[in-house]
């Protein structure tokens, strides 16, 4: 009866020392959230919306329709060649006689 109890202890305090992990990263993720600020994306565009010339909101646009671009390419790579892998092994299945 004795060893019983034993086992039952250590299975409950190993579910509990697995859950600390969990709960550490989970307050560390909390503690992060609630420090931040404000953040800007970068000072280039930052500067060129304060100063309220065209050329200045020009330049931060373009800044930012460059990192959506280069933001959405791997994406659009992954993406094409996942549907090519895709569809060429559609096409190998239906060429296959039906047995």
């Amino acid at each position: 009866m004795l060893k019983h109890r034993s086992l039952s202890w250590r299975a409950n305090a190993c579910r509990s020392c697995s859950l600390l992990p969990l709960a550490l990263a989970g307050l560390f993720f909390l503690l992060v959230c609630l420090a931040g600020g404000e953040a800007w994306a970068c000072p280039t565009c930052k500067e060129g919306l304060a100063e309220n010339d065209p050329a200045g909101q020009a330049m931060a646009a373009g800044y930012f329709y460059s990192i959506l671009f280069m933001m959405s390419m791997p994406f659009l790579i992954l993406g094409t060649f996942g549907s090519c892998a895709y569809w060429s092994i559609r096409r190998a299945r239906g060429q296959q006689p039906d047995d």
